[in-house]
């Protein structure tokens, strides 16, 4: 699956936007996707580093139009927590050099709220 096809569209609610501040975010995803596909989509589409991903499956509710009673379809929610402040890292190469290693990760996604 394109990373387009697992992550459908963001939730924007109460809940959602007090998690910002601790750099969680909640997207609506593909029921078939797995975690470290959503992992993989987030990465790629908004350039971040995701530390986890907890997921949920939300029931369809019960609806009734007159008489006719149906149901709204399942789907799947993810939380995806990102890493708010990259650092370089450090190990030793060959030699014993100290080598810095620092990859360019947003702290944000700054799409989310359709900045």
């Amino acid at each position: 699956m394109k990373p387009e096809d697992i992550i459908i569209k963001p939730i924007i609610t109460e809940k959602s936007n007090d998690g910002i501040q601790e750099g969680k975010y909640t997207f609506k995803v593909n029921k078939k996707a797995t975690k470290i596909d959503i992992a993989r989509a987030v990465e790629k589409l908004f350039d971040v580093k995701v530390l986890k991903v907890n997921t949920i499956t939300v029931k369809g509710k019960e609806k009734r139009v007159g008489v006719h009673v149906g149901k709204t379809s399942d789907w799947k929610k993810a939380i995806v927590t990102i890493q708010t402040n990259p650092e370089e890292k450090t190990y030793l190469a060959k030699g014993g050099k100290e080598v810095k290693i620092s990859k360019k990760y947003k702290d944000s996604i700054d799409e989310f709220m359709g900045a």
